[in-house]
């Protein structure tokens, strides 16, 4: 490890195109920070991507909370990407692969799930959406 200091948490709100370049950014600096090699740190940023463009698209607004993990001994990073849009009326097809609302062939929701170690989702009609996602320091 090198003597900056690791950012513990990041907190990026989601309006703009610009913000998912900047959500992406801090996970990619984050990882590679916590010891993640430049690929899989690459594959981090490319899931944050994914689901703060979900956000823009989906819900117009919200926001991705990326922060530092110790658990065991284990290091990792922990994105949480929320939003108050109208959520996802079939989350079961959201996690099929091909199921796309929006006709972009971007990797959806099954993509994040296969590049990260765990994966969360909270959504329902009229209630938003939450989608937790952790990866380990290997």
């Amino acid at each position: 490890m090198n003597d900056k200091a690791v950012a513990t948490e990041a907190r990026v709100v989601v309006e703009s195109d610009r913000d998912i370049v900047s959500a992406r950014q801090q996970g990619r600096l984050m990882a590679k920070q916590l010891g993640f090699s430049p690929g899989t740190s690459t594959l981090i940023a490319t899931a944050i991507s994914e689901l703060a463009r979900n956000i823009l698209m989906y819900a117009q607004k919200g926001e991705v909370l990326i922060r530092t993990l110790e658990e065991n001994g284990n290091r990792g990073l922990a994105v949480e990407a929320r939003d108050r849009g109208p959520g996802i009326p079939q989350p079961e097809r959201a996690l099929e692969d091909g199921y796309s609302t929006s006709g972009r062939l971007g990797l959806g929701l099954p993509g994040v799930k296969r590049l990260m170690d765990d994966f969360r989702l909270e959504t329902g009609p009229g209630r938003g959406t939450v989608v937790s996602v952790r990866k380990w320091v290997q």
